[in-house]
């Protein structure tokens, strides 16, 4: 997010700041909303919750605390934990249309929705969102959080877009594979951008397979890239490539 405002400021030198939200289409529109002087300091944030909205994180385990809360009307009980974010309010749906199991899936006894979405919230409130739960690479019991390593790729000045996943290995389970795509005229080998991703992030971070393509990437209406087009487990729609 932070490396995309900042080409963002760069392409239109007129633009005094960004802004940055999240939401779900179960949440109706934005759950938090980030704007203004707050997307100066807090770049890689989507913000703090709405009025009457509350997100709050929880563990692994499913396990949830006071102490991991933020609410739209000022009130924060963060500690920085990392776990899937959870939303309630009255933004949320009633339910997924004649699908109760659907529905009962994502939604908590006490009115909470699970949004697989990875994350955690700051001590003022901001939320920060780190990944899908389900394209976290698990290697050798790391967990590896695709999002930061596209991040550091799309960085390169040499790359036009890039997207992460994880391809499977006998012994650490799952290994890193890049697929990148190049700005037209310029060059960068795998080693360059393994050197390049290895100079912010950890060593098991740092792709071990890449491929190269001269395709936009497959991406839904919303933006978002398609992962399992990527891994070879799903093909690419019209619709969502509209």
């Amino acid at each position: 997010a932070g490396e995309l405002q900042r080409r963002a400021m760069e392409t239109f030198p007129s633009i005094r700041s960004t802004g940055n939200a999240y939401g779900l289409t179960e949440t109706g529109a934005a759950a938090t909303v980030l704007a203004g002087e707050d997307a100066l300091t807090h770049p890689d944030s989507v913000g703090r919750p709405l009025p009457n909205v509350e997100v709050r994180v929880a563990g692994g385990d499913g396990s949830t605390a006071a102490g991991d809360r933020a609410d739209g009307d000022g009130s924060t009980a963060a500690r920085g934990r990392a776990g899937e974010l959870q939303v309630k309010g009255p933004i949320l749906m009633a339910g997924y249309w004649s699908d109760p199991d659907a529905t009962a899936a994502v939604m908590t006894s006490d009115g909470w929705f699970r949004t697989g979405d990875l994350g955690h919230i700051d001590d003022d409130g901001y939320v920060y969102v780190t990944d899908r739960a389900k394209d976290v690479v698990i290697r050798g019991g790391e967990n590896v959080y695709p999002a930061e390593i596209e991040e550091r790729l799309a960085a390169h000045p040499a790359v036009a877009e890039a997207a992460v996943v994880g391809v499977t290995h006998p012994s650490l389970g799952e290994e890193v594979k890049a697929i990148v795509r190049l700005r037209p005229g310029l060059q960068a080998s795998p080693e360059e951008l393994a050197r390049w991703v290895g100079e912010t992030l950890a060593d098991f971070k740092v792709p071990a397979h890449w491929s190269f393509t001269g395709d936009l990437l497959p991406r839904n209406a919303a933006g978002k890239l398609l992962k399992d087009v990527l891994r070879g487990q799903a093909r690419v729609q019209l619709t969502e490539t509209l």
